[in-house]
C-alpha cells in the first residue's frame, strides 16, 4: 500500500479533523446575475475534500497508480440555504462524520463570514481500479482520524 504523501499541501488549514478552504467566488462561478451557480458548489466542496485528503498526507493520483485505489462519490445531499455572490470570500469546511468499510460520511458546510450557506452530505466510496468497492485501506483510516 501507498505511504502517506510528501507532496506539497496547496491550501486550507487540518485541525482536529476539520479542514477549512477558503476560496474567493470569480465571475466564472457566477450566473448573469452575479450570483454562484448552484452546480459550482459541487466544485467547491470536491476541492475541499481533495485539499483535506492532501494535507492528511494521501496522494491520490499515486494511490491510484501503484495500488489502484480510488475514491467515487456514491450518495451526495445538499441544501442550499443562501447565496454566495462575485468577490466574496469563503469558506468551505470538510469534517468525516462516519469512517465505514469502504467509504466516509462527510459533512461539508461552504460559508462566508460565519454564516452558513450550503450544506452538502457526501458518501466517497474506495474503489479498485474496476470500479468495485474496497475496504479503506489502513493508511487513509490512520490519516483521517
Amino acid at each position: 500500500m501507498t505511504e502517506l504523501s510528501t507532496i506539497t499541501p496547496t491550501a486550507g488549514t487540518l485541525s482536529d479533523g476539520v479542514h477549512v478552504l477558503p476560496l474567493r467566488v470569480y465571475w466564472e462561478d457566477t450566473d448573469a446575475a452575479g450570483i454562484v451557480y448552484y452546480a459550482n458548489y459541487l466544485k467547491f466542496i470536491e476541492r475541499g475534500r481533495s485539499d483535506m485528503l492532501r494535507l492528511a498526507g494521501i496522494d491520490q493520483w499515486r494511490m491510484k497508480g501503484e495500488d489502484g485505489v480510488n475514491f467515487v462519490v456514491r450518495r451526495c445531499e445538499i441544501d442550499y440555504h443562501l447565496p454566495a455572490q462575485l468577490d466574496d470570500q469563503i469558506e468551505v469546511e470538510t469534517k468525516v462524520e462516519v469512517m465505514r468499510g469502504a467509504s466516509l460520511d462527510m459533512r461539508q458546510t461552504v460559508r462566508r463570514n460565519g454564516e452558513d450557506l450550503v450544506v452538502a452530505m457526501v458518501r466517497a466510496a474506495c474503489v479498485d481500479a474496476a470500479g468495485k468497492p474496497i475496504r479503506l485501506p489502513a493508511v487513509i483510516r490512520d490519516a483521517l482520524v
